[in-house]
């Protein structure tokens, strides 16, 4: 299932983000600001416990998370969506998932994974600023699902039709979260409008 979401400050922060005069500070913080917004709709169905607790007036029936959250950054830029997340959810675990992409075959090539012991039960939230091809973030997820992870979600802040086709595609069990359904994929596999390199943007390497 694709969900694109329609908020006014969404909106608002994503055209920042798209101004190529916007610097590297102000991409950043808006990426982290969206990844919040994104990320508390996102949860909503993220299961809860009951826990037994003592508020200063009384005893109190509460709710907690009961399952571990886990947040996949497709590296480098996914690393730009981390923190928005864990402000809402500090708890959560990062797992890491190193790939680069050919530019003459835009095909993406893995070279680094790490990922917490609790894959197989968590709430996995694959994250990357882009979704152009789909080609990163279909491998990304079969090797999320290689660890045995079943609830998983991919979530990007632009993405190109191209791109969510393939991904639903190959994943079809795999939810996608967009900020922006944008136009089409130009001839380098850029999409467009789009917001250029989400990387660089965010690292200040260009």
């Amino acid at each position: 299932m694709l969900t694109v979401f329609d908020h006014p400050l969404i909106k608002h922060k994503l055209t920042v983000m798209r101004n190529k005069e916007t610097g590297t500070k102000d991409f950043r913080q808006n990426l982290d600001e969206i990844g919040g917004l994104m990320v508390y709709e996102i949860t909503r169905d993220l299961p809860l416990k009951e826990v037994d607790i003592e508020t200063p007036i009384c005893a109190y029936k509460g709710s907690t998370l009961a399952k571990e959250v886990v947040i996949v950054p497709i590296l480098r830029a996914g690393l730009g969506v981390v923190n928005g997340i864990q402000n809402l959810i500090p708890t959560a675990k990062v797992a890491h998932i190193g790939m680069y992409r050919d530019e003459e075959t835009l095909e993406p090539h893995p070279y680094f994974e790490k990922y917490p012991s609790c894959m197989e039960d968590a709430y996995v939230l694959i994250v990357d600023p882009m979704l152009a091809t789909g080609g990163s973030s279909i491998a990304a997820i079969d090797m999320v699902k290689r660890q045995g992870s079943k609830n998983i979600k991919l979530v990007c802040l632009v993405g190109a039709p191209e791109g969510v086709a393939a991904v639903e595609k190959a994943h079809p069990d795999v939810d996608i979260y967009l900020a922006s359904l944008d136009d089409h994929l130009n001839e380098k596999g850029y999409i467009v409008p789009g917001l250029g390199d989400a990387g660089d943007r965010i690292f200040g390497t260009k």
